[in-house]
Parts: C-alpha cells; structure tokens; sequence
C-alpha cells in the first residue's frame, strides 16, 4: 500500500483524507458549498503546500462530476455555458499570474464579496445576468489559481439569479467541474506532475462520489427555507472566516 502513496503520505493520512473526501462531498451535495474549503483545509494540513491546490483541483473534478451527473436534471445549462466562456480566460490569466498577488488580498477581496451576494439587497439591472456570470466565471477562475476553493464564490453569484435550490446546487456543480478541469490543465501545463498522486486521488474520488449520493438525498428531502437559512449561514460564516485568515487572526481553539 505505502508504493501506491506520494512521498511523505502515510497509509493513516491517505485514509483519513478518503474519509474526509466522503464528508465533504456529502455537505456540498446537499448545500453547494462548505465542503471543498473543508477538503482544502484537511489537504493543507497534510499535503505538500506546493501540491495543494493542484490535488485539490483533481479530486474536485471527481467530486463535481459526481454531483453534476446526480443532479443533471436540475442544471441550468445557459448559465454554466456563459460561466465556461468567462472561466478560460480567468484560467488563462490565473497561469499568467500564478504566486504573483498577495494571497491575503484575494481572502479579504473574496470575504467582502461573499458578505455582499448573500446580504445586500441586489437591483434589478438589465442583462446583470448574462454579463455577471461570464464576469463571475472569469474572475473566479483567475482567484481559484490562487486560493483554491471558490464555491462559496459562485455559489453566491448564482444565488443573486433566483434560482430554485436544486438548480443552485447542481449548476453550480458543473461550473466547478469545468473550472476545476481547466484548472487541472492549466497546472499540468506550468509544470506539476500527478503521476504519484493517481492512486490516492482515485480513491478520494470513488469515496467521494459515495458522499454526493448520499447528500443528494438530503437536498431532495430538505425545505426550500431550511435550505435558504443554512445556506445563508455557512456563506457569512465562510466569508467571516476569509476575512479572519487575511488579518492574519489565529483561531481561539
């Protein structure tokens, strides 16, 4: 077994990530966000930091794919076709400027637009919909470079559109496939090789899918309101937490 893993990856770490993958697939099954910040966190604490968001955007595709092949129903496909179109070029300028921003600038950038989708009330602006979501889609994509976990990012720009929470969750779902691909791509490209990371990834990606399953059973079962209130916690306290790392604030526990 410790052949199949990386370098510096013990059999106890390779399992717990597996178990971390199912949970965090489950929560954003069921909400749309939450977990890939979590499989970040759990990532950062065990990978290689130069590693870190190249692996995270690998098992993220298995996890989007997942949940968008469960949930394709609900896909609202313009919004994902408009959001692919700003993602390549968001992509492309990422790779460009990859390391070279301040990455506490784009928590904070990240924070205080997060706050904003989900608590400020949004005017009724003609065509705000089409434009903001190619706009989302590059400028997420470029952050995402950087920082890794931008659901909570979209997740946000779409829930301005008025979208029904199935919809919300299984568009979001395929916007996430398509950046995390073309962010897997554009990783490859500069350098970074997965070759050793194949086995480990395989199996957070199969557990992974046993965890969208799972919550995407949670989001048929779950009220339109309930689904509404949690959401519009976890996206201000995702948000209060960006806020906190860019500050440079240590956690109380």
């Amino acid at each position: 077994m410790i052949d199949l893993l990386p370098p510096g990856i013990s059999p106890f770490v390779a399992l717990a990530l597996v178990a971390v993958s199912f949970a965090t697939s489950a929560l954003t099954a069921a909400f749309g966000i939450g977990g890939g910040v979590a499989m970040l966190g759990a990532l950062a604490s065990t990978v290689e930091p130069t590693m870190v968001v190249a692996v995270h955007a690998v098992v993220q595709i298995g996890s989007n794919i997942g949940r968008t092949v469960l949930q394709r129903v609900h896909v609202v496909w313009p919004i994902a076709a408009r959001f692919t179109f700003g993602s390549i070029f968001g992509i492309a300028l990422g790779a460009t400027l990859f390391v070279a921003l301040p990455v506490r600038v784009l928590l904070a950038l990240i924070g205080v637009f997060i706050l904003a989708m989900t608590w400020v009330p949004k005017p009724g602006i003609p065509g705000l919909e089409r434009s903001g979501v190619v706009l989302g889609g590059a400028v997420s994509s470029v952050i995402t470079m950087f920082v890794g976990a931008t659901g909570p990012f979209i997740n946000a720009m779409l829930k301005v559109l008025g979208l029904e929470r199935r919809q919300m969750v299984a568009t979001q779902a395929m916007c996430m496939t398509i950046q995390h691909t073309l962010k897997a791509v554009a990783f490859g490209l500069i350098g970074f090789s997965f070759g050793q990371w194949v086995p480990l990834m395989a199996a957070m990606i199969a557990s992974g899918f046993a965890g969208t399953w799972l919550g995407t059973q949670l989001l048929e079962r779950m009220s339109e309101r309930f689904f509404s209130i949690v959401l519009k916690t976890l996206l201000t306290l995702i948000a209060l937490d960006l806020l906190r790392q860019s500050l440079g604030v240590p956690l109380p526990f």
